[in-house]
């Protein structure tokens, strides 16, 4: 089965998604659950849209597909916030409880490095949660 990433962003009232290999596919939503059922929805219309008008699709929606969602760390912050507080995310990250604000507004965007501390205290989290119960 193949993957087809969809990139997942936050406006600052919305989500919005593409999937880059699907040029012009494009969905919004206020919420991140919403967002995903809708850029699924508009990606199997378009791929109908465009086989009515037998017009080109990529190799990768002529067989079986899934679809593999990268949030960019505003759609990250803002989707999670009422789980993890950003006091919370930054004694996990390191990372500026300030500094995490202006990520989440969008108001400035993280450097690769910031964005790694983000991804490695998240994947730290997760590891330690899936040993509950051993």
């Amino acid at each position: 089965m193949e993957k087809v990433i969809v990139e997942i962003y936050y406006t600052g009232n919305n989500y919005c998604a593409h999937a880059p290999s699907l040029l012009g596919c494009v969905s919004t939503a206020a919420s991140l659950d919403e967002m995903k059922k809708n850029i699924k929805e508009a990606i199997e219309f378009h791929i109908e849209t465009c086989l009515d008008n037998s017009e080109p699709i990529p190799e990768v929606f002529k067989g079986t597909y899934q679809l593999e969602f990268k949030l960019s760390i505003e759609a990250l912050l803002n989707a999670y916030s009422g789980i993890f507080t950003k006091s919370a995310l930054s004694r996990i990250t390191g990372i500026n409880e300030r500094q995490l604000w202006h990520y989440a507004a969008g108001m400035r965007k993280p450097r690769p490095a910031q964005r790694r501390r983000i991804e490695d205290g998240l994947h730290r989290l997760g590891t330690e949660l899936l040993t509950i119960g051993v």
